[in-house]
């Protein structure tokens, strides 16, 4: 996994507790401070992540881990009831991912030689 992925894995994830954190604060200055304080923190990552991965990459890695981990987290967190539906696009999304990533490498390969 390069640099990049990790870059975009933590994006995504700041992303989702941005939203996961919403649900849990009560004071409205502090629950907004904290998206924020989030948000900012996933641009500053997503951005990293677009020096070594093309945009098409960091994005969807970036869309897949939020994805995944708000998912993950309204199940385990708030009981959410997840669908066959939703694994089912789940499975989809990382397959898309893994896909996208080796389609990437293999023409960065193509381009040095």
């Amino acid at each position: 996994m390069e640099i990049g992925h990790t870059w975009a894995i933590a994006a995504g994830l700041n992303a989702a507790l941005a939203a996961v954190s919403a649900k849990f604060i009560s004071t409205e200055v502090l629950k907004y401070a904290i998206v924020v304080l989030c948000n900012v923190t996933m641009w500053g990552c997503f951005v990293n992540s677009l020096k070594t991965l093309d945009s098409l990459q960091a994005t969807v890695t970036n869309f897949a881990t939020n994805f995944l981990s708000s998912g993950v987290a309204g199940y385990f967190i708030f009981d959410e009831h997840l669908s066959s539906r939703w694994f089912a696009g789940a499975f989809l999304i990382v397959v898309g991912v893994f896909v996208l990533s080796k389609s990437s490498i293999d023409a960065e390969k193509k381009s040095e030689d």
